[in-house]
């Protein structure tokens, strides 16, 4: 007897074989697929990376790795402290210890400071554990957290749970305010080139507009660098009204990524009184405040606002990527909104329903991030030690390696006032020029920023892929590497630049 199961396996296999050939793909590109993805772009993991992750997996295989002029790949391409050697800080990580498996509490005696032990115990008894859903901002206790700390930071000005919103990296939030500010491709935002191209890359993606504002790298103050220049805004407005754009909010970048810029009380200031003239919201990329290296001083927008009694609106963003923690991949955030209404504050909070909640292991290290161990906490004298030689490590190479760039033939580079990055300029000969655009590259620093991986293994970034004036070339770099590995990385750019010089000057 034949079963029904049989029976139905076979009709199903014999109406497969006879439809399959009449199936076509629907994915297929570029016209099976969202054409706004097809035109999204995002250097910072682009061509030049992924080659650089090819050349890693060579470096591996012992038949190709002899191919490879160099024994290892280092990535200075993005803002990823703990993939070149920065070390986890123990404080954070024993308390996600702890969490991910509650039974360390019991246990006699205990190989964990009773400040940790306290600390898991508030989040554990004010949660379901770290396998439950939060709320959709995130837990109220850890956001708690985060507005005293805000409280604190911003020098007694209020901070309510209800506009704070804990996400997966700061990205998360940027995406959703822009998600909520995009109604059409008529509307517009202001951004900063150079800017990080997270912004240009969402607006694409949701066929919004961007309206490009450009920062002045020289000056005659070395202090302003990289500044932004008001008349430089109110023309890049004008501009974009004269289109038709419906401009809505600006970005701003402090510190500067990729630039290392800090802006200064009076320009910030300046940009809220700016937005108060053109009526636009104030998106406040605010991932590096506790990368900033003196004299200069990290001021909040929100702050700002309220200094000046105004009634701008505000997003503001933090990260637990970037600061001292550098914990890239636990995926911790935070939204900030300050002056925005009820309504729309429900709005943002149906945006982060709909993922549920950020993942609990992110809140906990942004719960550490805004609530470190203070003085004559148990864990104290270890979590100074660590940040602070983490701190001045990065303020070191940051200095060594811009003084290295500016005694490079070609090249000026300004000094890094805070965040993780230099952004060199280079004076490109014309050969290169050409042989860039002849090879299909759509810059000659693509050219330039490839042909330094093929050759030392330094994987960095173009200048292109963060936008810059016509005519200029640049390339982004980290100063994370270990500070023994600096002296190298420095000579083989040296060794790289002067043949490259060489190869196009003649």
């Amino acid at each position: 007897m034949v079963s029904p199961v049989s029976t139905l396996t076979a009709d199903f296999n014999n109406s497969s074989s006879s439809t399959s050939s009449k199936v076509k793909k629907i994915l297929t590109v570029p016209d099976g697929v969202n054409p706004a993805l097809m035109k999204m772009e995002y250097a910072v993991r682009g061509p030049i990376v992924q080659r650089a992750e090819q050349l890693t997996q060579q470096l591996k295989d012992e038949k190709e790795s002899s191919s490879v002029p160099f024994s290892q790949v280092v990535y200075c391409n993005i803002g990823n402290p703990q993939s070149v050697g920065q070390s986890p800080v123990t404080f954070l990580r024993q308390i996600l210890s702890v969490l991910v498996c509650p039974s360390l509490i019991n246990l006699e005696p205990s190989p964990f400071p009773t400040d940790v032990i306290e600390r898991a115990k508030g989040i554990l008894s004010n949660s379901n554990g770290i396998g439950a859903y939060t709320e959709s901002p995130g837990l109220l206790y850890i956001r708690k957290t985060v507005a005293n700390a805000l409280t604190l930071r911003d020098e007694g000005i209020v901070a309510s749970v209800d506009n704070i919103f804990l996400t997966n990296g700061a990205s998360d939030g940027v995406k959703a305010l822009l998600q909520l500010l995009i109604r059409s491709p008529n509307d517009g935002i202001m951004i900063p080139i150079p800017q990080y191209p997270l912004y240009s890359a969402t607006l694409t993606s949701l066929k919004g507009t961007q309206v490009p504002y450009f920062l002045n790298e020289e000056s005659n103050n070395n202090d302003k660098n990289w500044s932004l220049d008001i008349n430089e805004l109110q023309t890049s407005y004008n501009e974009a009204k004269r289109k038709g754009i419906d401009v809505r909010a600006l970005v701003v970048i402090n510190p500067g990524n990729p630039t290392g810029h800090v802006l200064s009380k009076d320009q910030i200031y300046s940009i809220i009184k700016f937005c108060e003239k053109n009526n636009l919201l104030i998106l406040a990329d605010e991932v590096y405040q506790a990368n900033v290296f003196k004299p200069s001083k990290f001021l909040s927008f929100k702050k700002a606002v309220v200094d000046l009694n105004s009634d701008v609106e505000v997003a503001s963003f933090h990260s637990v990527s970037k600061g001292v923690l550098g914990e890239c991949g636990i995926r911790g955030g935070f939204v900030e909104v300050y002056n925005m209404e009820k309504d729309t504050r429900d709005v943002i909070y149906k945006i982060f329903s709909v993922s549920l909640c950020s993942n609990v292991l992110g809140q906990t290290a942004v719960s550490v991030m805004m609530n470190p161990p203070k003085l004559g906490d148990p864990s104290y004298e270890i979590y100074n030690k660590e940040v602070n030689g983490i701190f001045n490590s990065l303020q070191r190479k940051s200095e060594k390696l811009s003084k290295a760039f500016n005694s490079f033939e070609g090249v000026s580079c300004n000094n890094s006032q805070g965040a993780m990055y230099l952004f060199p300029k280079i004076t490109m000969p014309e050969k290169a020029i050409q042989e860039s655009f002849k090879q299909g590259f759509s810059s000659p620093d693509d050219l330039y920023c490839m042909q330094m991986l093929e050759q030392t293994g330094i994987c960095t970034v173009p200048g292109s892929g963060f936008g810059q004036k016509e005519g200029t070339y640049h390339f982004r770099t980290t100063f994370l590497p270990p500070e023994d590995q600096i002296d190298n990385v420095i000579e083989q750019m040296r060794t790289f630049h002067e043949d490259f010089l060489q190869k196009y000057s003649h």
